[in-house]
């Protein structure tokens, strides 16, 4: 396997992930915080959506140019228009990384800075889950070893 393909592996468990978290979280759940300082489950999950669409913007013109989120905030406690905005999301992913065939030198870094971005709000979120006594669902419990 090559290590774009690993990419696009490591990216689409990620991208699963994600989506069983907000399928199995009750809907209220991403409307919780930790203890201040901290921001809510649902705005995490706005920062994983933004990045998501920010890189791949930069990955398709390879370099940043900029964050912007297409999930208003005001939506971030709506399980259906978070799970809609990472389905969203997700597919840009995709179809930005299966258009290219090859990657140059700045869209590697693109590519693994993205990936890095999703997997620091997995350690974030499992946080969250831990310190708000939610459920971890199976598939975060198998790939981190959770209990």
């Amino acid at each position: 396997m090559s290590l774009c393909d690993t990419l696009r592996s490591n990216i689409r468990r990620s991208i699963n992930l994600y989506e069983e978290l907000v399928t199995e979280l009750p809907e209220k759940a991403l409307s919780l915080k930790l203890a201040q300082p901290s921001n809510t489950i649902g705005e995490q999950l706005w920062c994983v959506i933004g990045a998501r669409e920010s890189y791949c913007r930069a990955i398709a013109a390879g370099q940043w140019s900029g964050f912007a989120c297409s999930l208003e905030a005001k939506s971030v406690g709506s399980r259906q228009r978070v799970l809609e905005a990472l389905s969203r999301s997700a597919g840009g992913i995709e179809s930005v990384l299966g258009r290219l065939e090859s990657y140059t030198d700045a869209q590697n870094q693109l590519v693994a800075d993205l990936l890095e971005h999703e997997i620091v709000h997995h350690g974030q979120l499992i946080r969250y889950l831990y310190g708000l006594k939610l459920s971890i669902p199976a598939g975060w419990k198998a790939r981190y070893a959770l209990d």
